[in-house]
């Protein structure tokens, strides 16, 4: 059975930062890539980065460049999404994504997560 677990989330203040893990489970995700997205209430999911299994290369979205950090490990198959600088407009559900199409796109993404509540105060 196929799994993407994340966990990490929580409460922080402006300003603060919060690691995000997702633990892959059930298959290989060799040739797969890993995405992180988040939703906040009412709005549609956001892409939010991305990384290729395989290649180690990285993609953010322009609202989280040079604050997030997408990485993984192949040895634990967990990814990684080390978040710095946060501020309340990036209060949402984060979730996890595995797919094989390099894409921003949350549709393409084939596996999910539960999701992960970040709360950001001000």
């Amino acid at each position: 059975q196929v799994q993407l677990v994340e966990s990490g989330g929580g409460l922080v203040q402006a300003g603060g930062s919060l690691r995000l893990s997702c633990a892959a489970s059930g298959r290989s995700f060799s040739n797969f890539y890993m995405a992180w997205f988040r939703q906040a209430p009412g709005t549609e999911r956001e892409f939010v980065a991305r990384i290729d299994w395989s290649s180690g290369s990285t993609y953010y979205a322009d609202s989280v460049e040079g604050r997030f950090t997408i990485s993984g490990d192949n040895v634990k198959e967990t990814v990684y999404l080390q978040m710095t600088k946060l501020n309340p407009e990036d209060t949402a559900v984060y979730y996890c994504a595995a797919g094989v199409a390099r894409s921003s796109n949350w549709l393409l993404y084939t596996y999910w997560g539960q999701g992960t509540q970040v709360t950001v105060s001000s």
